[in-house]
């Protein structure tokens, strides 16, 4: 029988970066698991991927649900194996100030952008604990270092899923488990950005796939030199 493949999870999909961390990962020999709420985000990614590579599938998944995480990992490890790679992209930026935002969006928008990332490090961990090894990435944003007017809805899930990656790093690192938290600081290129805003240049964004290029380099360090927190920026981004 062949050799079964390494098998990353990206919870929270769709033609941006998340698109790009597939086919990145995917192009390395992984089996990839995409995770999304929307079937429509998901299901164009998985039906390239699919004619691309083998061992690619999509499942329903609301990272902010705990019933809904598990199930979506139950089928993983169903359809794929244990994951060996989890790549926490999903997020949700509520726009508004503090008497703005209902409590239901700012809970909503917390569940995305930082209990969402408990739960799926939850599911993974376990395996990764027997295995000695694994890898664990969450993607963050400025709003990870400093909450500005207007961003509460954005800002207090980031801190939290920042310090989330830093409490999962230092327990289990030890442990033989990698744990990085990738400050995004900028607009990625993706196509709404782009569609949205025809004046800018392509290096004024990140671009995707130089993103997802830095995720797979932070996967491969050598244990003697982890990365726990990487900033990534166009050039001409101020800082």
């Amino acid at each position: 029988m062949p050799e079964r493949k390494p098998v990353t999870v990206i919870a929270g999909i769709g033609p941006g970066l998340g698109a790009a961390l597939a086919a990145r990962f995917a192009r390395e020999g992984h089996a990839i698991a995409l995770l999304s709420r929307s079937e429509q985000s998901r299901a164009p990614i998985v039906e390239t991927l699919r004619s691309q590579h083998r061992g690619v599938e999509g499942f329903a998944c609301n990272a902010g649900d705990p019933a809904s995480v598990q199930d979506a990992f139950e089928k993983v490890r169903d359809s794929l194996g244990a994951p060996t790679v989890l790549l926490y992209n999903a997020g949700s930026f509520a726009a508004g100030g503090i008497l703005e935002l209902s409590p239901e969006v700012f809970e909503a928008a917390w569940r995305a952008n930082c209990y969402g990332g408990f739960l799926t490090a939850r599911e993974v961990l376990p395996a990764m604990i027997e295995a000695g090894a694994g890898t664990i990435l969450f993607t963050g944003a400025t709003a990870a270092l400093r909450g500005g007017a207007g961003f509460a809805g954005l800002a207090v899930g980031k801190f939290g899923l920042r310090a989330l990656a830093q409490s999962t790093a230092r327990e289990f690192a030890p442990q033989g488990i990698h744990v990085a938290h990738v400050v995004i600081d900028g607009q990625i290129g993706g196509p709404k950005n782009r569609e949205l805003q025809p004046e800018r240049t392509g290096e004024t964004f990140l671009a995707p796939e130089a993103i997802a290029d830095a995720y797979w380099q932070l996967h491969n360090q050598p244990r003697s030199a982890w990365t726990q927190e990487l900033d990534l920026r166009p050039h001409v981004e101020k800082f």
